[in-house]
């Protein structure tokens, strides 16, 4: 069973029980989040395309640990023109744990109270 979750702006092949890193969460660590944006979902037999997302579906996972990537250098140079730039970055990640992936129990709708009009005669 996996699915293809949209995580801030990028798209992770996701199955139950793994670890990955995303871009940095506003979540704190040991706490429950909640992807609703499921746009394929698969359960070994049969295959859910969205169109945006599949309804109904979300993914739960656990922020286990905000970290720092490797260094990136950049480095920039022009020859025979004496330029050289060196730059680099750490980007934050978050360390998160898929713990289900399934559908959403939708809360039972308010039954709909019939509203009936009382017609009033005005005459002039």
């Amino acid at each position: 069973m996996f699915a293809v979750v949209n995580i801030a702006g990028q798209q992770f092949k996701v199955t139950e029980n793994m670890k990955y890193y995303v871009p940095r969460l506003k979540a704190e660590p040991e706490s429950e989040i909640t992807f609703e944006e499921v746009l394929i979902f698969s359960d070994g037999k049969k295959t859910s395309i969205g169109t945006p997302t599949v309804k109904g579906m979300k993914v739960k996972a656990k922020v286990l640990e905000h970290v720092k990537d490797e260094k990136v250098i950049v480095f920039k140079k022009k020859r025979r023109k004496s330029y050289k730039v060196k730059n680099g970055h750490r980007q934050l990640l978050t360390r998160i744990e898929v713990t289900k992936i399934g559908k959403s129990k939708a809360a039972p709708k308010p039954k709909a109270e019939k509203v009936v009009e009382e017609k009033t005669e005005e005459s002039n």
